[in-house]
């Protein structure tokens, strides 16, 4: 896992310290640029889509928020009813999440900051990582992935960025944000790498395909893994 330790040291750099109030800012109802509007439009529809893949009714149930952000998935889920594990590498943006989220849903979040992977998060019914894992190799998504399910008693919902001729051109050029706060690298895959990754790395469970959202400049593909 030491390349899941390096990215996740670069993805900690970006979030907490070079990009934090742009993605405070395109999490928000702020005024922003076409891009950055098309980006957001699709994180809300991705969003959407990985929550209907729970209960409606989520009450009693231990949900990881992994790479909660500024927290709207978080929201969300405690809205249906669940006990939300929110965690995120940026401290920063947690404290956006814990300004957002109304003081009366706080009882049902335990705020981390930190590695979503830690074995001292506990054990959850399901887990969501929206956009989470878009930064990593195969072999670390599936290892991040089998960490995860051992800990996890229904499922998975996560996101891969699919292998695309245009997603691929896009962050080539690097274009997605100017240069003081642009993304670090998203690595595309395609969903049969993953299942092989997953196999290799002998996770069990079974993968499905969600929904590919494909919104301007937001590409991403929503996969589940159930036990």
């Amino acid at each position: 896992m030491d390349s899941y330790a390096r990215t996740r040291e670069r993805l900690e750099t970006y979030f907490d310290r070079t990009a934090s109030k742009t993605w405070e800012r395109l999490t928000s109802d702020a005024p922003v640029s076409r891009i950055r509007q098309t980006v957001r439009e699709g994180r809300d529809q991705m969003r959407a889509a990985m929550l209907s893949r729970l209960p409606s009714d989520l009450t009693g149930k231990r949900v990881l928020d992994a790479g909660c952000g500024a927290g709207p998935m978080t929201l969300e889920l405690v809205q249906k009813g669940a006990e939300v594990t929110a965690v995120d590498i940026s401290p920063s943006l947690l404290e956006v999440a814990k300004k957002r989220i109304p003081d009366g849903y706080h009882s049902q979040i335990t705020f981390v900051a930190g590695d979503m992977l830690s074995d001292a998060l506990g054990r959850f019914d399901y887990v969501m990582a929206m956009d989470s894992l878009i930064h990593y190799k195969a072999r670390d998504i599936a290892a991040a992935l089998g960490t995860l399910a051992s800990r996890t008693d229904e499922k998975i919902v996560f996101t891969v960025a699919p292998k695309t001729a245009l997603l691929s051109a896009m962050h080539v050029s690097g274009k997605l944000f100017p240069r003081s706060d642009r993304s670090p690298r998203i690595i595309p895959h395609s969903e049969a790498a993953i299942a092989k990754a997953l196999e290799k790395a002998g996770v069990r469970g079974e993968l499905n395909s969600v929904l590919r959202v494909s919104k301007g400049f937001y590409i991403s593909q929503a996969m589940e893994l159930c036990r």
